[in-house]
């Protein structure tokens, strides 16, 4: 039986609000949440990917701001709130709004609401920017989605998302090995080279970056002989390529685990 969309959010609300999970996606979510970003910090790439969101956002004083699926807030969405001319944060989950909500009191141009984006009952619009930090990967229905963006979007509007990509074929059957076992798999869409393709054609895309392509492999690293002052130096220029040639090479992009895009609405 397919599942309706209103099923799948009551259950990706619940998810999130409770932290239950299954075996195999708790496995998962300790390479993913654990080993994986030990390694972002420990090498720098979150720090380097939280500056270059801040160098995207600009001058926020005049932008008219959406958070989407923010929960309770993400790392940059107090800065969104407190510098942007107005700020919402909307996420399916109460118990995150609420959160929210509570942190933006004494921030007067900001709020937050438990809304679907999708859904017809969300009728705000013309948003400079729209932050979606690990969110469009959550939605199935990609050319919708795309929709919903343009529609939601000022002219020249802008989105900066970071999602992982389900391209680089050692991840991609690691993925599809745990796929039936995961149990936020409803809700879980890493792009795919189609599902890129398609923000491709339907906005400008100003810049993009990707992160751990060659780094992904720095816990085998860790099991061959040498110092480990060497293997982080090795890990680190690895991050450098990795940053670097995912901006100009496709193949080199698609190699890499997430990837992060700031993107224009086209005229």
């Amino acid at each position: 039986m397919k599942k309706s969309e209103t099923d799948i959010n009551n259950r990706q609300r619940e998810f999130y609000d409770s932290k239950k999970k299954n075996l195999p996606t708790r496995i998962w979510s300790y390479f993913r949440n654990g080993a994986l970003n030990r390694i972002k910090k420990d090498l720098g790439v979150e720090k380097d990917i939280y500056d270059l969101h801040l160098s995207w956002f600009g001058d926020l004083s005049s932008k008219k701001v959406l958070d989407l699926g923010c929960y309770s807030g993400n790392n940059l969405s107090m800065h969104l709130a407190k510098n942007s001319k107005s700020y919402l944060g909307i996420d399916l989950s109460s118990k995150g709004i609420g959160n929210l909500s509570n942190r933006l009191k004494k921030v007067p141009q900001a709020r937050a609401e438990v809304i679907n984006f999708l859904s017809n009952k969300f009728i705000e619009k013309d948003f400079d920017l729209i932050y979606a930090y690990g969110v469009l990967h959550h939605f199935n229905n990609v050319d919708g989605l795309i929709h919903k963006l343009n529609q939601k979007l000022k002219p020249n509007g802008e989105i900066i998302s970071y999602d992982p990509l389900q391209t680089s074929t050692p991840i991609k059957v690691i993925r599809t090995i745990y796929r039936p076992f995961q149990s936020d798999k409803d809700w879980e869409w890493p792009f795919s080279r189609e599902t890129y393709y398609k923000f491709e054609e339907a906005f400008n895309i100003v810049e993009r970056r990707a992160v751990l392509g060659k780094i992904k492999w720095l816990p085998l690293l860790y099991l061959l002989p040498g110092s480990e002052e060497k293997k982080i130096d090795k890990a680190k220029n690895w991050h450098r390529e990795d940053w670097e040639q995912s901006a100009l090479d496709d193949n080199y992009m698609f190699s890499c685990m997430h990837l992060t895009m700031l993107m224009q609405k086209k005229d």
